[in-house]
């Protein structure tokens, strides 16, 4: 067990430093001659760039659960060099050709004054890619090593970086546009990429090159784990905009955006810390399945304290106006929501546990059905909340979505337990 929390304890700082990153950009761009307008050219820029990371997001755990010896990692690095082609491919067509105007006009509706700053920060932002791409795949055999500690080191190392250069823009006269972001953002990613694959090299070099029992041997073997991960975060891409849409047809409109999109900031916040329990089931689960059961069991009910915490005493409403500056009609219907969010709270930690075992299995494509479950069950709530309580607003979205990840872990568990018991039945028939 203090071996789990060491290996975990890393893990969790380094996912919850990620939203130091955005507080240091956004600060900065507050700053801007003209704020409003900078910030959103930024943040449509990183709308589109946040769609085409995904892929090379899931190298992390791709390198963790396959890269076994250095043939297992040159696998998978071969397959980020497929994945770094087409990011780079599709963000130039973007980026240069007439399709990035019209995709920034039609989806996004930028106008012409918001057009020029959005291109400019989208020709930063894909570049970003390359090195959250090498990040995450040196990150693979650093967890998978125990060296979890690396993570929060080039997380600090990346936080420095960027509020250094930060303060470069604020103090030296430099223009500030929603390209600034964007080079701040893209700073700090190299470090990281940097710190990793310093600390990732140095393991590699001690690695075996060929290990009996892993099935990796080139590129190909890995697509069938790898694959899945992708569809599945391009079903889960559908989420937020369903529910944005349909909390358009709520009572109040603007409330029922705003007190979702706060009460799910803070629930971020709070789950961010909890994101890496499928790591844990990852790397210690063949170890020692009791104590991962157990940490799990601790650890999980940890998040929905938490928010109970949040949402039903005081501190909540201290906490709001801290983290969002939310006040007043906002500040309750927000407080409300987060309450709703409790389901989320406690059942979110269960689902990655499942996508752990899922991984560890290979058994991926499980993982690409209960996130399909997701997505009609959430849809499915939104039409008839919307239709039988317009009035609850941004409790809508908070239940829908609470509903939507139950789902998720219903399927998930589901075809767990049906995977086992069949591996159980062929055990137990005599060769």
């Amino acid at each position: 067990m203090r071996g789990i929390l060491r290996f975990f304890v890393p893990l969790g700082l380094a996912a919850s430093l990620v939203s130091l990153s955005h507080v240091i950009i956004n600060s900065t761009l507050a700053r801007a001659p003209d704020p409003e307008s900078t910030i959103a050219a930024y943040t449509i820029a990183m709308s589109i760039f946040t769609i085409t990371e995904r892929p090379a997001v899931f190298l992390r755990q791709t390198c963790s659960a396959l890269a076994a010896d250095r043939t297992g990692f040159r696998s998978v690095a071969v397959v980020m060099v497929y994945v770094l082609l087409f990011t780079l491919g599709f963000g130039t067509l973007l980026s240069y050709t007439p399709l990035g105007p019209w995709v920034f006009r039609t989806l996004f509706n930028a106008g012409e004054s918001l057009l020029g700053s959005t291109l400019g920060s989208y020709r930063i932002l894909f570049l970003v890619t390359v090195f959250s791409a090498i990040r995450c795949l040196f990150h693979g055999i650093i967890i998978r090593n125990m060296q979890t500690k690396w993570l929060t080191i080039g997380m600090i190392v990346r936080l420095l970086a960027m509020y250094g250069l930060s303060l470069a823009y604020l103090h030296s006269g430099w223009t500030i546009d929603g390209r600034a972001g964007a080079l701040i953002f893209l700073t700090g990613m190299f470090v990281e990429a940097a710190v990793s694959a310093w600390e990732g090299r140095r393991i590699y070099r001690q690695m075996p090159e060929r290990l009996a029992h892993s099935s990796i041997r080139r590129a190909r073997d890995v697509f069938p784990f790898y694959r899945p991960l992708v569809i599945t975060s391009f079903i889960s891409v559908m989420l937020a905009p369903s529910i944005n849409v349909m909390l358009g047809k709520t009572a109040d409109i603007e409330l029922a955006i705003a007190s979702y999109s706060v009460a799910l900031s803070v629930l971020n916040l709070v789950n961010s810390f909890f994101t890496y329990v499928h790591q844990i089931v990852l790397n210690f689960y063949r170890l020692d399945a009791a104590a991962v059961r157990r940490f799990a069991l601790g650890a999980n009910l940890l998040p929905a304290a938490v928010v109970a915490l949040l949402a039903w005493t005081p501190i909540g409403k201290a906490a709001f106006g801290a983290i969002v500056g939310a006040e007043g009609q906002l500040l309750d219907a927000s407080i409300e929501a987060l309450r709703v969010f409790l389901l989320f709270a406690l059942v979110f930690p269960w689902v990655d546990y499942f996508n752990g075992l899922a991984m560890l299995n290979k058994k991926t494509r499980f993982m690409m059905g209960s996130q399909t479950g997701n997505l009609a069950v959430t849809i499915a709530a939104l039409i008839v909340l919307t239709a039988a309580v317009p009035g609850w607003n941004g409790m809508v979205g908070a239940l829908a979505q609470s509903c939507g990840v139950a789902a998720e872990l219903a399927v998930l568990a589901m075809l767990m337990r049906r995977w086992q018991r069949r591996q159980s039945i062929r055990a137990d028939i005599p060769a």
